[in-house]
């Protein structure tokens, strides 16, 4: 019978083991060597992740069965180097000299192996159990470059193994030798064991010279290429993407193009769907009419209505948005964008890698929380966490899209309408980086004060796209994660807001007397009771936000039946809407608190409440601050 049991490093990381013979294998790297790919394909889905004690630094492991023996297998994180500048790299060397690590496997890249190499033997230097893996044979082969795998093995004195992770080839290959190197069978060199550790001095710079000269030789020895310009393409790229004439507004013409073809590609989806769900909504009815009415009404008008819309708003979009984004991601074009966006980052007294933060908050702000784990100073780390609400996540996207659609642009589905919705939407995107920026400099010269720190960015090759492994990760991981959380959410607030609803007093509703008690403090940011509540309750969740808003319009549980945009603008027409109205849910809808998720994320990585709580009063502030003062100039100019 298999049998789970529990070790802890010095450091009391925790690794679970199977059984007690197990071997534990530490996969190492520099970052963009699809080394995390080559992890996912040995283990599978059969991975969980912890971080490192004392560190923001999560390592990711797995099983993977090879010839009836379980091995442990931990992805640390990817580095350059081991020489503890950074907590990548202190958990990296602490894991390799631990107890736990049987083996390390260090996986390189066939089209930069020279640099590749300076990782490879500083950890050398710290055992002797060690596989290289020589991964992207394809982008080589492509790229026409030739390695004479064996010739390497002998000059390192390890077994050196090539692989295409993207492709699974080479897996095999790679566990016999990992296997061999774990039981002692592979033949290690001494002698190059030894002539590694003459290198090693008491001056740190001197030793890194030697390392890199030492790898530049092997490298030379071991690569050969038919063509001298192999990355011609790439640099012919990267001088169209990050040029300083070009960089930027093709960063911005990309981001124009997805917001587009999501809203384009969006929209009859949604009707479908909607039209489905609210149809089917019926039939439910019919089939609990014998049903008392408040469970019948719980259930159907309060639960399923949500639900329904939550779905038909977001799904579409979300199966539109994160594939095209992804994509981009697996191009290679996002380490780009924190070029381009290095230096205004560095002027405002924060991290460029705040941009990849950024980013990654466009698709959920607790996921661009953690990814400021990849910013070394603290400093420079809470000033991405603080201001990473500014970008808007996949949850207020259809917020935006709807009312920007409703009131600026059109509901009629036309091209025309499509662009100017994507543009809008551009512009909603670009104030709120340029906000992260703005106050990342006042929190860099106030309460958080420092000198920006530097930071090496690689800007990887060009890949062709994985479409289809593209299309399953963002579908499964991303969307289908996102909605899922969405769903948990809304089904209790809906429940919530029905008995609200239903609940009388002597002033009508709970439902209405909340909305009417909140409603002058929300009429002085040109909002009223009915938003306030709704952004309110949506602080578990963004996407709850509509639904909300329209069943206290409504003031019961029910939600307008959606054939069309047209009937929603008409009731918020009815409640008061103008264009002033929404442009203040816009700008509310960009600065407002973080959603209870994101909190809790915060709160878990800066480990303070007191950083959590500004966390969350600076872009509230910021939102009703936009809000007034805009409520303020249009009423003096009598523009309402």
């Amino acid at each position: 019978m298999e049998q789970t049991q529990t070790l802890k490093t010095e450091t009391e990381f925790t690794v679970v083991k199977k059984n007690a013979d197990d071997q534990v294998i530490a996969f190492a790297g520099n970052p963009n060597v699809g080394k995390s790919t080559l992890f996912n394909s040995l283990t599978g889905m059969r991975q969980h992740t912890g971080n490192w004690p004392g560190k923001t630094v999560g390592l990711a492991q797995g099983n993977h069965e090879f010839k009836n023996k379980n091995y442990v297998l931990v992805d640390l994180p990817g580095t350059y180097s081991l020489l503890a500048h950074s907590a990548e790299e202190e958990v990296a060397r602490d894991f390799i000299l631990s107890a736990d690590a049987d083996a390390t496997v260090v996986v390189c890249d066939a089209t930069a192996l020279e640099r590749n190499l300076n990782l490879v033997l500083q950890i050398m230097l710290l055992t002797k159990k060690v596989v290289v893996c020589v991964n992207l044979l394809d982008e080589a082969k492509r790229k026409k470059i030739q390695l004479d795998l064996e010739k390497l093995a002998a000059l390192l004195g390890v077994p050196v193994v090539g692989t295409s992770a993207t492709y699974e080839t080479g897996l095999t290959e790679l566990m016999t030798a990992v296997q061999k190197v774990t039981t002692g069978e592979a033949v290690v060199n001494q002698t190059m064991f030894t002539q590694l550790h003459d290198l090693v001095t008491d001056h740190e710079e001197q030793q890194v010279e030697a390392l890199i000269d030492r790898a530049a030789v092997i490298a030379a020895s071991v690569v050969t290429t038919d063509d001298a310009n192999h990355d011609k393409v790439d640099r012919k790229l990267d001088r169209l993407f990050t040029s300083k004439l070009t960089g930027i507004p093709i960063m911005l013409l990309l981001l124009l193009v997805i917001f587009w073809f999501t809203i384009e590609g969006a929209n009859v989806p949604s009707d479908l769907l909607a039209t489905a769900l609210f149809r089917f909504q019926d039939v439910l009815m019919s089939w609990t009419n014998s049903w008392p009415t408040w469970l019948q009404g719980s259930l159907i008008e309060g639960v399923y209505r949500v639900v329904a819309w939550v779905v038909s708003v977001m799904l579409p979009p979300m199966a539109i948005f994160f594939p095209a984004f992804t994509l981009l991601e697996d191009f290679g074009y996002l380490p780009r964008v924190a070029f381009n966006l290095d230096h205004a980052f560095q002027k405002a007294g924060a991290c460029g890698k705040q941009a990849l933060s950024m980013c990654m908050g466009f698709g959920c702000n607790a996921a661009g929380v953690t990814g400021a784990r990849i910013i070394d100073s603290p400093r420079e780390r809470l000033i991405a966490i603080i201001t990473n609400n500014f970008v808007p996540c996949n949850g207020r996207f259809p917020i935006l899209i709807t009312v920007i659609t409703l009131f600026f642009v059109g509901s009629a589905n036309t091209l025309t309408n499509s662009l100017l919705s994507a543009a809008f939407l551009t512009g909603a995107i670009l104030l709120g980086v340029l906000m992260t920026m703005g106050i990342s400099r006042v929190l860099s010269q106030t309460i958080l004060t420092g000198l920006p720190s530097s930071f090496t960015l690689e800007l990887p090759p060009y890949r062709k796209p994985r479409i289809g492994q593209v299309l399953v990760r963002s579908i499964l991981d991303r969307t289908l994660f996102v909605l899922g959380r969405a769903l948990k959410v809304s089904a209790p607030v809906g429940l919530l807001i029905w008995i609200l609803a239903n609940i009388q007093t002597g002033d009508g509703s709970l439902l209405q007397v909340i909305t009417n008690f909140l409603d002058p403090i929300a009429h002085v940011f040109g909002l009223d009771g009915v938003i306030l509540m709704a952004f309110i309750l949506g602080l578990p969740a963004n996407e709850i936000v509509i639904p909300c808003m329209l069943m206290g319009y409504l003031a019961t549980s029910t939600i307008v039946d959606y054939d069309s945009l047209g009937q929603l603008k008409n009731l918020l027409l009815a409640n008061g809407w103008t264009w002033l109205t929404a442009l203040n849910v816009i700008l509310f809808t960009l600065f407002h608190w973080p959603c209870g998720t994101t909190l809790l994320t915060i709160k878990k990585e800066s480990g303070s409440a007191k950083w959590t709580l500004v966390s969350f009063l600076v872009p509230t502030v910021i939102g009703l601050a936009l809000t007034f003062l805009t409520t303020l100039i249009a009423r003096l100019l009598q523009l309402v």
